[in-house]
């Protein structure tokens, strides 16, 4: 659903202009004129100083993000599988293949091979980073050398897994990820064969996120750091911003995934992280409002109480009323949000009252 708030100044100034011929009468051709009435609106209303904001609102969906999927890099069978929705910290196991744990690391470094005393490499300085922070780097100087000591935190660390402690990382014994993951999705069951084509599960970044669909007209609403109010399935609001769009075939992976096709997949992220979406319904539906456009402590009128002026000078003016009498002064229109538009002119002040049309 989409539904959108702020209307062009333009064609709401000409609806106003129905306020009656008795005001648009009032200064004759010139309606700036200081000449009072005693006709009086049927209507009043006071100017007020407020924030006027444009706005476009649309479903979305809580999600996770950064999913992306995470294959064997050797063939086996999967013994224990992954478990969907399961957040997953470094030293814990992903999965199981063949009867073995494949445990998340930390790090930026793919494992590409089999780790070994004698090999060097920023694969390795990751690896013994990973020891260290576990508590199995006693006497292990951390760099990119896999020597003695390397091999010792190894097979301490194998131990505590219940592996046979050979000393040695063998290559798809690791699984290196930035940090913590989610389990987006378990794309192989028990027993099912794996390898380097197959994906066996889907991880994705533990910081919620929401993804709606905007139409193309708004596209400019999909710029990073455009600033969203998400209401979450709660009712509960939290403040976030676009973090970018994401591609069909990631946004079809995704929870309510899948939608049209002409729609931009925008990804917000929630101001207050990890927490901000805790407990809520990742089935049910968000609500995102988007603002295209913001104006704050300006003067403001019911969009009704604007009059299009006669006369070669044209322009748009408002029915000031001062105890019985009335008079037509000029005004500068802007923005136009939530029933009210943006006004400007001599004598315009916060408090003003103006006239307003009835139906």
């Amino acid at each position: 659903m989409r539904r959108r708030t702020g209307i062009m100044a333009g064609a709401a100034v000409v609806a106003a202009a129905a306020v009656g011929s008795a005001a648009l009468a009032l200064g004759g051709e010139d309606a700036g004129a200081e000449g009072g009435n005693s006709d009086l609106p049927p209507a009043t209303a006071a100017v007020v100083r407020t924030d006027l904001v444009q706005s476009t609102t649309v479903d979305g969906k809580i999600d996770f993000a950064g999913r992306r999927p995470v294959k064997s890099v050797v063939e086996g069978t999967v013994t224990v599988a992954a478990r969907q929705g399961a957040t997953v910290i470094r030293g814990e196991a992903l999965y199981e293949r063949d009867d073995k744990p494949v445990t998340l690391l930390y790090g930026p470094v793919p494992a590409f091979r089999e780790m070994k005393a004698g090999d060097r490499g920023s694969d390795v300085l990751q690896l013994e980073r990973n020891l260290v922070a576990l508590g199995y780097g006693s006497g292990l100087y951390v760099d990119p050398r896999y020597d003695k000591a390397s091999e010792a935190a190894v097979k301490r660390w194998q131990k505590s897994l219940n592996r046979t402690p050979t000393g040695r990382v063998g290559k798809g014994d690791v699984v290196f990820q930035p940090e913590q993951v989610k389990v987006a999705a378990a794309d192989a069951a028990l027993a099912d064969q794996v390898g380097p084509d197959t994906a066996v599960l889907t991880v994705a970044s533990t910081k919620p996120v929401v993804r709606a669909e905007l139409d193309q007209a708004d596209a400019s609403l999909t710029a990073k750091g455009t600033k969203v109010e998400v209401t979450l399935p709660s009712g509960r609001t939290e403040p976030g911003r676009v973090t970018g769009t994401v591609d069909p075939e990631s946004a079809d992976g995704a929870e309510g995934g899948g939608g049209r096709n002409d729609a931009i997949t925008v990804e917000v992220t929630l101001d207050a992280g990890r927490s901000a979406a805790s407990g809520e319904d990742a089935k049910a539906t968000a609500s995102v409002r988007f603002v295209s456009e913001s104006r704050k402590g300006v003067l403001a009128v019911p969009v009704e109480a604007v009059v299009a002026l006669r006369g070669e000078n044209g322009g748009y003016g408002l029915q000031v009323v001062r105890g019985t009498t009335s008079r037509m002064v000029r005004v500068e229109t802007g923005m136009t949000a939530d029933g009210k538009i943006e006004v400007s002119g001599a004598g315009i002040a916060e408090g003003t009252k103006v006239g307003v049309a009835t139906e």
